[in-house]
Protein backbone atom coordinates (compact mmCIF):
# COMPACT_ATOMS: atom_id res chain seq x y z
CA UNK A 1 0.00 0.00 0.00
CA UNK A 2 1.53 3.18 -1.03
CA UNK A 3 -0.28 6.00 1.46
CA UNK A 4 0.42 9.26 0.81
CA UNK A 5 1.12 11.22 3.46
CA UNK A 6 1.48 14.51 2.10
CA UNK A 7 -1.76 14.26 0.86
CA UNK A 8 -3.65 13.17 4.09
CA UNK A 9 -1.71 16.46 5.81
CA UNK A 10 -3.15 18.62 3.02
CA UNK A 11 -6.39 17.70 3.24
CA UNK A 12 -6.77 17.48 6.66
CA UNK A 13 -5.29 21.06 7.60
CA UNK A 14 -5.98 22.44 4.53
CA UNK A 15 -9.59 21.10 3.01
CA UNK A 16 -10.61 22.15 0.04
CA UNK A 17 -14.11 24.48 -0.52
CA UNK A 18 -15.74 21.11 -1.47
CA UNK A 19 -14.89 19.48 1.84
CA UNK A 20 -15.94 22.82 4.09
CA UNK A 21 -19.30 23.24 1.91
CA UNK A 22 -19.62 19.35 3.58
CA UNK A 23 -18.76 20.26 6.72
CA UNK A 24 -21.16 23.44 7.06
CA UNK A 25 -23.73 20.69 5.18
CA UNK A 26 -23.10 18.11 7.80
CA UNK A 27 -23.42 20.85 10.68
CA UNK A 28 -26.36 22.80 9.74
CA UNK A 29 -28.25 19.56 8.49
CA UNK A 30 -27.69 18.24 12.20
CA UNK A 31 -28.89 21.47 13.95
CA UNK A 32 -32.15 21.88 12.21
CA UNK A 33 -32.95 18.22 12.45
CA UNK A 34 -31.86 17.79 16.00
CA UNK A 35 -33.74 20.97 17.24
CA UNK A 36 -36.98 20.24 15.01
CA UNK A 37 -37.25 16.44 16.05
CA UNK A 38 -36.79 17.63 19.89
CA UNK A 39 -39.63 20.05 19.41
CA UNK A 40 -41.91 17.52 17.25
CA UNK A 41 -40.76 15.16 20.13
CA UNK A 42 -42.07 16.84 22.34
CA UNK A 43 -45.65 16.81 21.18
CA UNK A 44 -45.51 13.34 20.76
CA UNK A 45 -44.68 12.72 24.24
CA UNK A 46 -47.59 15.01 25.41
CA UNK A 47 -49.78 12.62 22.94
CA UNK A 48 -48.48 9.83 24.41
CA UNK A 49 -49.40 10.63 28.05
CA UNK A 50 -52.15 12.35 27.19
CA UNK A 51 -55.90 11.16 28.24
CA UNK A 52 -57.18 11.16 24.63
CA UNK A 53 -56.75 7.53 23.01
CA UNK A 54 -56.56 8.75 20.24
CA UNK A 55 -53.77 10.96 20.50
CA UNK A 56 -52.27 8.35 22.22
CA UNK A 57 -52.71 5.60 20.14
CA UNK A 58 -51.57 7.78 17.08
CA UNK A 59 -48.27 8.71 19.08
CA UNK A 60 -47.75 4.77 19.72
CA UNK A 61 -47.86 4.02 15.90
CA UNK A 62 -45.26 6.59 15.07
CA UNK A 63 -42.95 5.98 17.66
CA UNK A 64 -43.22 2.31 16.42
CA UNK A 65 -42.73 3.01 13.05
CA UNK A 66 -40.32 5.23 12.84
CA UNK A 67 -37.92 3.43 15.39
CA UNK A 68 -38.72 0.28 14.19
CA UNK A 69 -37.50 0.99 10.70
CA UNK A 70 -34.14 1.70 9.35
CA UNK A 71 -33.45 5.74 8.85
CA UNK A 72 -31.88 4.41 5.55
CA UNK A 73 -34.91 3.06 4.50
CA UNK A 74 -36.76 6.26 5.83
CA UNK A 75 -35.04 8.94 3.75
CA UNK A 76 -34.88 6.47 0.34
CA UNK A 77 -39.03 5.70 0.90
CA UNK A 78 -39.59 9.54 1.65
CA UNK A 79 -37.46 11.07 -0.79
CA UNK A 80 -37.71 8.28 -3.95
CA UNK A 81 -40.69 6.17 -2.60
CA UNK A 82 -43.39 9.14 -2.16
CA UNK A 83 -42.37 10.64 -5.53
CA UNK A 84 -42.19 7.21 -7.43
CA UNK A 85 -46.24 6.62 -6.36
CA UNK A 86 -46.94 10.37 -7.06
CA UNK A 87 -47.39 11.13 -3.51
CA UNK A 88 -45.41 14.15 -3.35
CA UNK A 89 -42.56 15.08 -5.23
CA UNK A 90 -39.26 17.41 -3.24
CA UNK A 91 -38.51 20.41 -5.24
CA UNK A 92 -36.66 23.25 -4.83
CA UNK A 93 -36.97 26.20 -2.79
CA UNK A 94 -35.64 29.15 -3.24
CA UNK A 95 -34.74 31.06 -0.39
CA UNK A 96 -34.08 34.82 -1.81
CA UNK A 97 -30.56 34.35 0.01
CA UNK A 98 -30.49 30.24 -1.13
CA UNK A 99 -31.66 27.94 -2.95
CA UNK A 100 -33.05 24.78 -0.91
CA UNK A 101 -32.52 21.40 -2.60
CA UNK A 102 -35.44 19.11 -2.73
CA UNK A 103 -33.12 16.57 -1.29
CA UNK A 104 -31.80 18.05 1.30
CA UNK A 105 -35.41 18.88 2.13
CA UNK A 106 -36.07 14.89 2.56
CA UNK A 107 -33.00 14.74 4.26
CA UNK A 108 -33.99 17.17 6.78
CA UNK A 109 -37.40 15.94 6.98
CA UNK A 110 -36.53 12.24 7.36
CA UNK A 111 -33.47 13.03 10.15
CA UNK A 112 -36.47 15.02 11.90
CA UNK A 113 -39.34 12.41 12.09
CA UNK A 114 -36.78 9.86 13.18
CA UNK A 115 -34.81 11.96 16.00
CA UNK A 116 -38.87 12.77 16.92
CA UNK A 117 -39.76 9.31 17.49
CA UNK A 118 -36.44 8.46 19.86
CA UNK A 119 -36.82 11.89 21.55
CA UNK A 120 -40.58 11.61 22.46
CA UNK A 121 -39.58 8.13 24.38
CA UNK A 122 -36.68 10.44 26.24
CA UNK A 123 -39.05 13.09 26.95
CA UNK A 124 -41.79 10.66 28.00
CA UNK A 125 -39.49 8.96 30.54
CA UNK A 126 -38.21 12.49 31.48
CA UNK A 127 -41.68 13.57 32.35
CA UNK A 128 -42.63 10.19 34.42
CA UNK A 129 -39.60 10.40 35.88
CA UNK A 130 -41.03 13.80 38.11
CA UNK A 131 -42.86 12.62 41.07
CA UNK A 132 -46.66 12.38 40.93
CA UNK A 133 -47.37 14.88 43.89
CA UNK A 134 -45.61 17.66 41.75
CA UNK A 135 -49.15 17.60 39.47
CA UNK A 136 -51.66 17.40 42.05
CA UNK A 137 -50.06 20.16 44.01
CA UNK A 138 -49.88 22.29 40.76
CA UNK A 139 -53.60 21.73 40.12
CA UNK A 140 -54.32 22.10 43.62
CA UNK A 141 -53.50 25.55 43.14
CA UNK A 142 -55.74 26.16 40.43
CA UNK A 143 -52.46 25.90 37.40
CA UNK A 144 -53.41 24.96 34.12
CA UNK A 145 -52.35 21.75 31.96
CA UNK A 146 -50.33 23.79 29.84
CA UNK A 147 -49.13 26.13 32.87
CA UNK A 148 -47.91 23.39 34.95
CA UNK A 149 -46.32 21.79 32.24
CA UNK A 150 -44.24 24.34 31.00
CA UNK A 151 -43.60 25.79 34.55
CA UNK A 152 -43.26 22.78 36.90
CA UNK A 153 -43.20 19.14 35.08
CA UNK A 154 -40.76 20.09 31.84
CA UNK A 155 -38.21 22.14 33.88
CA UNK A 156 -37.39 19.25 36.41
CA UNK A 157 -37.93 16.48 33.24
CA UNK A 158 -35.05 18.19 31.47
CA UNK A 159 -32.83 17.49 34.45
CA UNK A 160 -33.07 13.72 33.15
CA UNK A 161 -33.62 14.40 29.31
CA UNK A 162 -30.52 16.86 28.74
CA UNK A 163 -27.80 13.49 28.93
CA UNK A 164 -29.00 11.63 26.35
CA UNK A 165 -30.46 14.31 24.36
CA UNK A 166 -26.55 15.22 23.79
CA UNK A 167 -25.93 11.84 23.07
CA UNK A 168 -28.55 12.09 20.40
CA UNK A 169 -27.35 14.74 18.60
CA UNK A 170 -23.91 12.81 18.86
CA UNK A 171 -25.58 10.45 16.70
CA UNK A 172 -27.22 12.69 14.29
CA UNK A 173 -23.58 14.21 13.13
CA UNK A 174 -22.82 10.71 11.76
CA UNK A 175 -26.58 9.84 10.59
CA UNK A 176 -26.08 12.75 8.39
CA UNK A 177 -23.87 10.27 5.96
CA UNK A 178 -26.95 8.42 5.10
CA UNK A 179 -28.13 11.80 2.95
CA UNK A 180 -25.17 10.86 0.96
CA UNK A 181 -27.55 8.33 -0.87
CA UNK A 182 -29.64 10.81 -2.24
CA UNK A 183 -27.01 13.05 -3.54
CA UNK A 184 -26.55 15.59 -0.52
CA UNK A 185 -23.37 16.89 -0.72
CA UNK A 186 -22.34 16.49 2.97
CA UNK A 187 -19.17 15.36 4.43
CA UNK A 188 -18.90 12.03 3.24
CA UNK A 189 -20.44 12.76 -0.01
CA UNK A 190 -17.97 15.81 -0.54
CA UNK A 191 -15.08 13.32 0.58
CA UNK A 192 -16.30 10.57 -2.51
CA UNK A 193 -16.51 13.75 -5.02
CA UNK A 194 -12.97 14.80 -4.04
CA UNK A 195 -11.33 10.46 -3.94
CA UNK A 196 -12.84 10.28 -7.93
CA UNK A 197 -10.93 13.24 -8.91
CA UNK A 198 -7.58 12.55 -7.27
CA UNK A 199 -7.89 8.69 -6.56
CA UNK A 200 -6.35 9.13 -3.27
CA UNK A 201 -9.45 6.80 -1.64
CA UNK A 202 -7.10 5.88 1.63
CA UNK A 203 -5.92 8.81 2.58
CA UNK A 204 -9.06 11.03 2.10
CA UNK A 205 -11.35 8.59 3.82
CA UNK A 206 -8.94 8.90 6.73
CA UNK A 207 -9.32 12.49 6.48
CA UNK A 208 -13.12 12.36 6.95
CA UNK A 209 -12.61 9.84 10.01
CA UNK A 210 -10.61 12.44 11.41
CA UNK A 211 -13.24 14.88 10.95
CA UNK A 212 -15.89 13.30 12.15
CA UNK A 213 -14.00 12.08 15.22
CA UNK A 214 -13.03 15.59 15.97
CA UNK A 215 -16.67 17.18 15.65
CA UNK A 216 -17.96 14.39 18.15
CA UNK A 217 -14.73 14.57 20.63
CA UNK A 218 -16.19 18.76 20.66
CA UNK A 219 -19.48 17.89 21.22
CA UNK A 220 -18.74 15.62 23.73
CA UNK A 221 -16.83 18.41 25.79
CA UNK A 222 -19.79 20.59 25.15
CA UNK A 223 -22.08 17.98 26.66
CA UNK A 224 -20.38 17.36 29.46
CA UNK A 225 -20.82 21.26 30.38
CA UNK A 226 -24.28 21.06 29.12
CA UNK A 227 -25.16 18.32 31.93
CA UNK A 228 -23.22 19.96 34.56
CA UNK A 229 -25.20 22.83 34.27
CA UNK A 230 -28.61 21.35 33.40
CA UNK A 231 -28.38 17.81 34.20
CA UNK A 232 -29.48 16.20 37.32
CA UNK A 233 -26.65 17.23 40.01
CA UNK A 234 -27.02 14.16 42.03
CA UNK A 235 -26.66 11.97 39.16
CA UNK A 236 -23.75 14.83 37.81
CA UNK A 237 -21.90 14.50 41.83
CA UNK A 238 -22.20 10.66 41.16
CA UNK A 239 -20.08 10.62 37.79
CA UNK A 240 -17.24 13.46 39.39
CA UNK A 241 -16.05 14.58 36.23
CA UNK A 242 -14.58 17.61 37.33
CA UNK A 243 -12.10 18.71 34.98
CA UNK A 244 -11.32 15.32 34.12
CA UNK A 245 -14.17 14.75 31.15
CA UNK A 246 -11.63 12.98 28.80
CA UNK A 247 -12.23 9.91 30.98
CA UNK A 248 -15.68 10.02 29.67
CA UNK A 249 -14.74 10.41 26.41
CA UNK A 250 -12.43 7.34 26.10
CA UNK A 251 -15.14 5.10 28.14
CA UNK A 252 -12.75 5.26 31.57
CA UNK A 253 -13.93 5.14 34.64
CA UNK A 254 -12.27 7.18 37.97
CA UNK A 255 -9.81 4.46 38.56
CA UNK A 256 -9.03 4.76 35.01
CA UNK A 257 -10.56 1.65 34.19
CA UNK A 258 -12.69 0.79 31.62
CA UNK A 259 -16.45 0.07 32.33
Amino acid sequence: MNFEWGVFWEYLFRPSSVYLHGLWLTLSISVISQGFGTLLGLFIALARISKHHILQVSARIFVWGFRGTPLLVQIVFIYTGLAAANIFRFEDINLGFAVLPGNMQAGILALTLNEAAYMAEIIRAGINSVAIGQTEASKSLGMTYGLYMRRIILPQAARVVVPPLGNEFNSMLKNTTLLSVIGVPELLLATQMVTSVTFRVFELYMVVACYYLTLTTLWGFVQQRLESRYGDPAAAASRKLGSKGYRRLFGFGQTGERR
